[in-house]
């Protein structure tokens, strides 16, 4: 079950239409999950910084149970990330930071009860 978060100083409306379900989409087919299972938010508008620089930004946070959690793993991930954002969003790559989280089933609260026991 796979959570996405992304901020970005953009505001809504420079974002593409649909970029929420865009993000769930494309984090299916990179992390080989379900879409059903894929979890968005978006917040746009926010007061942010890399590198000391508030010019057009992104992080995206990527949470999930048992794909995420080795350098091999993510090294794929993120050049797939990296191009389906920087085609969505049209920033340049110093402008884009990914932050990977591997999640344990246990870690994972649904209908009562943790991930592990679903």
């Amino acid at each position: 079950m796979p959570f996405l978060e992304l901020d970005t100083n953009l505001p809504a409306s420079k974002l593409p239409e649909g970029l929420a379900n865009k993000l769930s989409s494309a984090a299916a087919k990179i992390l080989d999950k379900p879409e059903a299972k894929v979890n968005v938010t978006v917040k746009s508008d926010l007061t942010m910084l890399i590198g000391g620089s508030s010019a057009p930004c992104v992080q995206l946070a990527i949470t999930s149970i048992a794909v995420v959690g080795t350098a091999e793993q993510n090294k794929e991930h993120s050049a797939r990330f990296f191009q389906f954002l920087t085609q969505e969003l049209g920033l340049p790559t110093d402008r884009i930071l990914l932050r990977f989280y591997p999640l344990e089933p246990w870690q994972l609260g649904k209908n009562g009860t943790v991930a592990t026991f679903l």
